[in-house]
């Protein structure tokens, strides 16, 4: 009798120690788009991308999904890597560098705004994730030039997401940032 209660105890110590873990948490980034060859050097003038600014919904370390129109689900298990509001800048800095064809786009902290020729405000207005269906980036920017030459655009990106995971909606995301900047590289040129 007593060894079958020690067997009991030592069961029920055992599953309450295997469901006290913490789950395991994914950690994301964002990925920048890579030219598909060398690119070819055609914009020689200084960019500063940011600051960037992001919905306050989304502005967390915590990945944010869309479940009904008025409904959405905060993952606590799947989680950016580092904050929005300072990975954002630098994707899109590098993405802006390569629709410009130019290695002198930087995000706003790593040159000085006077060292600029071009400035690169942006606010995005949606980050919106639907898993197994598609995400969104809704955003505004200006391009400030010398002076008081300045151009401003808004567009809408959606991307398809093409899996079931996370992983493939953090993918989703990077390309529709990428077409964000390809969008933003018009307007610099434009300004040129």
């Amino acid at each position: 009798m007593r060894r079958t209660s020690a067997l009991v105890i030592i069961a029920a110590v055992l599953s309450c120690s295997a469901c006290s873990r913490s789950p395991r948490v994914s950690f994301y980034t964002l990925a920048p788009a890579t030219p598909s060859s060398a690119v070819q050097q055609t914009f020689s003038s200084a960019v500063a991308v940011g600051p960037v600014t992001i919905p306050e919904l989304v502005n967390r370390p915590q990945l944010v999904v869309r479940l009904a129109p008025n409904r959405v689900a905060v993952l606590e298990s799947h989680r950016w890597a580092e904050p929005l509001k300072n990975e954002m800048p630098r994707l899109l800095a590098k993405d802006l560098g390569v629709a410009l064809g130019s290695s002198r786009v930087f995000a706003y902290d790593q040159v000085s705004g006077a060292a600029a020729q071009y400035r690169v405000l942006v606010d995005i207005v949606r980050l919106e994730a639907v898993p197994g269906d598609s995400v969104t980036v809704e955003a505004s920017w200006v391009v400030r030039g010398a002076g008081a030459a300045r151009r401003e655009g808004r567009g809408e990106i959606r991307e398809k997401v093409t899996g079931s995971d996370y992983d493939a909606v953090t993918d989703a995301f990077s390309r529709a940032l990428s077409a964000l900047s390809a969008q933003v590289a018009k307007s610099v040129v434009d300004l040129r």
